[in-house]
């Protein structure tokens, strides 16, 4: 079974996360935002990041969306996944993400974020490990400890599931996922 290399540094910071939260638009899907002749919001999500985040839920990770939208595709896409914590029109991501760590009992230490833009840049600096898509604006960049190769809304969540996963010792479920999603 192959390996899924990376530096010491993103081991320790993955074996300590309990938590993991993603923001949405350019995170979880492409960035860009449709809407219909009705004016009704549409988001297209990968399969394969679904598929990373019901192996943590599986694996009993925390996971949660934050999103400072108003979305019930995102509220619905939670749910389908099974994700604990769902957080639609937050605009202050990081007081979200510090209450959720305490009502868990949990450090910010114990807390991945992957987030791509402006809006993620606080709480990505509070949280032990920060991760970004592969399309990442720039100013979030410098703080990363975790860069995916692919990008938002195309497998770059994934990534970040596998390396968690692979941290806790779920490697296999990385490769023998059965029906996850």
């Amino acid at each position: 079974m192959p390996s899924i290399p990376h530096s010491p540094d993103l081991q320790s910071r993955a074996e300590a996360v309990r938590l993991v939260a993603f923001d949405i638009d350019g995170t979880l899907t492409d960035g860009r935002l449709v809407f219909d002749s009705e004016g009704r919001e549409l988001k297209a999500f990968h399969s394969q990041d679904g598929m990373g985040i019901a192996l943590l839920v599986r694996h009993g990770f925390e996971v949660a969306f934050v999103t400072a939208r108003e979305s019930r595709i995102v509220e619905a896409r939670g749910r389908e996944l099974k994700v604990q914590h769902v957080f639609t029109g937050e605009k202050n991501k990081a007081g979200c993400i510090r209450a959720l760590a305490a009502s868990l009992g949990l450090t910010l230490e114990q807390v991945a974020f992957m987030g791509d833009d402006l809006p993620d840049l606080e709480v990505m600096r509070l949280v032990g490990l920060a991760a970004i898509p592969a399309d990442a604006h720039a100013c979030v960049k410098p703080i990363a400890h975790f860069a995916a190769q692919k990008a938002g809304g195309r497998g770059g969540a994934r990534e970040l599931c596998d390396v968690l996963l692979a941290a806790h010792g779920f490697a296999d479920a990385i490769y023998n996922a059965g029906d996850a999603q």
